[in-house]
């Protein structure tokens, strides 16, 4: 059995995913070390999404063992894991009659509920951990642009000071240049706060951009993980190949 002891906050083992016939992951393996960024990206249905949500409990195996700080998740208190787990999706649904500094507070609010000061010393911390004016904290999600929507996103998976952030295709929905600036903004809280990230994302620049390491997935298996350089320059399959050079013209 793994121990986390050995730096690995993440893993599966042979774990397989099925709806009737349909196999989404098959005899799936993954190990993520502390304080990795891991960004994943695959054709679709490749269970991208599928593996992402093991890891806080949201969809439970077929089969096979999910770890996180070397205990099987399936025995553990599934609020007690998520609420260690930070989780931001494309459109993250921001409470709509809540302020921005309600919906980055929910959390913290509900841990600690009688420590006021405490919730708005880590309200004050996060808004500007994301790079937002403390002025924004009285509007409502409705007031505010979608990069910024994003980023309030991210502070509300932050507030309860996660060891693991996931996010799904989480700058999907935004312009490219509010693209390049959040995508600054979270290798910088990463870098900063030291964070355990996993990224899923349909773009291969911007797999190959954040990651420390990038998992490319292809039919519910893993086709190559490896450095960003290495996935680059380096393909390990002709699958591999195909998918930077239809976005590298190489």
């Amino acid at each position: 059995m793994m121990t986390a002891e050995n730096g690995t906050v993440i893993r599966f083992e042979h774990v397989f995913k099925s709806y009737g016939d349909h196999e989404i992951l098959k005899d799936f393996g993954l190990e993520v070390k502390k304080g990795e960024f891991l960004t994943v990206i695959g054709s679709s249905g490749s269970g991208k999404t599928t593996m992402l949500k093991m890891i806080n409990g949201l969809l439970t195996p077929t089969s096979g063992t999910i770890y996180v700080d070397g205990k099987d998740i399936s025995k553990e208190n599934q609020t007690l894991l998520r609420r260690n787990i930070g989780y931001v999706i494309q459109g993250i649904g921001l409470f709509p009659h809540m302020t921005v500094w309600k919906n980055i507070a929910y959390v913290p609010q509900l841990l600690n509920h009688r420590d006021k000061i405490r919730t708005h010393k880590a309200v004050d911390r996060l808004i500007e951990v994301v790079g937002l004016n403390k002025e924004m904290l009285t509007r409502y999600p409705a007031e505010l642009s979608g990069g910024q929507r994003q980023r309030v996103g991210i502070a509300r998976a932050l507030a309860a000071n996660p060891d693991i952030l996931l996010m799904d295709e989480p700058f999907g929905a935004v312009d490219e240049i509010t693209r390049k600036s959040l995508q600054h903004e979270i290798s910088r809280i990463h870098n900063e706060l030291g964070v355990t990230v996993v990224f899923i994302t349909h773009d291969i620049k911007e797999a190959l951009t954040l990651g420390t390491r990038v998992l490319v997935m292809n039919n519910g298996k893993t086709e190559q993980i490896d450095t960003p350089d290495a996935i680059l320059h380096h393909p390990a399959t002709p699958f591999v190949k195909e998918l930077v050079q239809a976005s590298y013209n190489c």
